[in-house]
This record gives C-alpha cells, sequence and structure tokens, in this order.
C-alpha cells in the first residue's frame, strides 16, 4: 500500500483530510472524527498533520510554538492560543475561563474555547493510541504558507483577496496546487467544509510529504508536555524561520 502523507483539518465538527503520496496528490476524504480519519489511514499514512493542538500546557498559556509563530506572524490574528489541559475539558466557556484564568493569569479568548471540544478530542485520542502519536504532527496554516512563500497572507483567509494571497502561495510552492484545491473542494460535495479550510488542508498535506526543503519544526527544539507530546508547529522550507 502506498504511504500517505495527510494534511487534516478540524471545522464545524467535520475532519477534513488531504492525502498525498511521494508522487503527488492522491484523494480527498472528510470524517466525523479523528478516531474514524486515523482508523482510515492507520496502515498507511506515515505522517498526518493536523491544525488541531497537540501537547497541552498544565499552568500556562501561550505555549512556546505559539509564541514562536506570533513573533513571526507579527499582526496577523490566526494564533489562537490552546486552552491548559483541565480548561479544554470544560463544557462551557464561563467554567473552562476561571480554569485557565486561575492556572494563567490570562483569560480564555473565545475563538480558543470554540475550538476546546476537538482539541480535548485529540489530546485524549492520543493519550490512548500509543500508534498514533509519531504520526501526528501540528501544524498552522499561515505558517505553512509563510514558509512557502517567505511571505505571510495579510489579508483575511475568508474574502476573495485573502483566498488569492494563499492560493499564490500554494502554486508558488507546487504548480500542481490549484488543480489539487479544485478537486478537494469537490470531494467535500455535500458536507459543511468552508473553502479557506481546503486550501489549509492542501497547505498542511505539502508541509508533510516529501517536498522541497526539509520538514523543519518550531520551535527547532520543542519542548514536551507532562505527557511526552512536542509543542511545536511543523513546516516546510529550504531554511528554518527565525525565531
Amino acid at each position: 500500500m502506498s504511504e500517505h502523507y495527510v494534511g487534516s483539518v478540524a471545522r464545524g465538527g467535520a475532519w477534513l483530510a488531504v492525502a498525498y503520496t511521494a508522487d503527488g496528490f492522491d484523494h480527498a476524504a472528510v470524517f466525523d472524527g479523528i478516531g474514524e480519519l486515523w482508523t482510515h489511514y492507520e496502515e498507511s499514512a506515515d505522517r498526518i498533520a493536523t491544525d488541531v493542538a497537540i501537547g497541552l500546557e498544565t499552568a500556562s498559556a501561550p505555549r512556546p510554538n505559539e509564541r514562536a509563530a506570533r513573533a513571526l506572524l507579527g499582526g496577523n490574528d490566526a494564533v489562537v492560543p490552546a486552552p491548559v489541559r483541565e480548561a479544554a475539558k470544560k463544557h462551557r466557556y464561563r467554567a473552562a475561563n476561571r480554569v485557565h484564568e486561575r492556572k494563567t493569569g490570562s483569560e480564555l479568548p473565545r475563538q480558543a474555547f470554540e475550538r476546546a471540544s476537538v482539541i480535548a478530542s485529540v489530546d485524549e485520542f492520543l493519550d490512548a493510541i500509543d500508534d498514533a502519536r509519531p504520526v501526528f504532527f501540528e501544524a498552522n496554516p499561515e505558517l505553512c504558507y509563510l514558509a512557502f512563500a517567505d511571505d505571510a497572507p495579510s489579508e483575511p483567509s475568508g474574502i476573495a483577496s485573502g483566498y488569492a494571497e494563499r492560493m499564490r502561495s500554494l502554486a508558488g510552492f507546487d504548480r500542481d496546487a490549484p488543480p489539487t484545491v479544485q478537486s478537494v473542494a469537490e470531494a467535500t460535495e455535500g458536507f459543511r467544509v468552508p473553502i479557506p479550510a481546503v486550501l489549509d488542508a492542501v497547505a498542511l498535506g505539502l508541509t508533510v510529504r516529501p517536498g522541497p526543503g526539509s520538514l523543519r519544526s518550531l520551535p527547532a527544539d520543542p519542548p514536551t508536555d507532562e505527557r511526552g507530546l512536542p509543542m511545536r508547529y511543523v513546516y516546510r522550507s529550504e531554511t528554518g524561520l527565525s525565531e
């Protein structure tokens, strides 16, 4: 069976996966959760990149990879700090914010809480499935675009100019990216997957598949959380991004 290199993003309860082989784009699929995605790729995936936080702090925030990415992306608001582990398990914002603020001294952004349930599901999954831990990598799509084009997108992904920026970044890195984006969009028919998620999943797939440059980590020497999970973003480039 061909080895797969998968970019996956979680949006609104759906997981979009874009699978590459060493030869190029292979297929795209939508799954109900990380468990279903893992069952599908367990035997074939060499690497799976996800935009969901991996490696959670218990008593501080933001995580070291988030701090480093913010420094590189400047005013870009694409780096949303993950809740501390205990807060990620709370089902109501007030409870999650109370825990997060007690542990960190900082308020939990609403946008961060909106991702809390999927973050908790990934955290629990990786705690339970040892075989998945070396396969899953966290990646920030905006950092991937920066690494591809040596320049971060300046416009929001949900508007036409932002879409064009990200598409140029993908196409500059891989000339087959535009038709791949079209194929992935077609594969989401019948699912509520936004167009920016399609581009992000392609970016993550291109990051972990073999290609120009090397797969790198931000920070370069990432610390691990209390469960041994590295707190890092992966990206692909010829040279490392300055931290």
